[in-house]
């Protein structure tokens, strides 16, 4: 059960990051309002940085910026030690 609520998290919380990172992009081109970087490094700090580094790759939105190009791989490593803990934590809680 806490192996699919952490699934279903990610999951949703990935879509939103890779999402809002096309969205920007979108956003830039048309020379619109942009969506804050403060929000797209929040999303990836709590579990969305794959969803964001996908979303940089795939439309080549913010790979010029240095904040973005360190920070993401960071909060990337940060997210994969989190769930690798989540997941060590949800073992040992279901055999007691």
């Amino acid at each position: 059960m806490a192996y699919s609520i952490l699934l279903i998290y990610l999951i949703v919380l990935n879509v939103i990051s890779f999402s809002l990172m096309g969205a920007d992009k979108r956003r830039a081109v048309q020379k619109r309002r942009r969506v804050p970087e403060q929000r797209l490094f929040l999303l990836s700090a709590i579990g969305g940085a794959a969803g964001t580094m996908l979303g940089m790759k795939t439309w080549r939105h913010k790979t010029k910026h240095r904040t973005f190009t360190v920070g993401i791989p960071f909060l990337l490593s940060f997210n994969l030690i989190l769930i690798l803990l989540a997941l060590w934590f949800i073992g040992i809680s279901a055999n007691y």
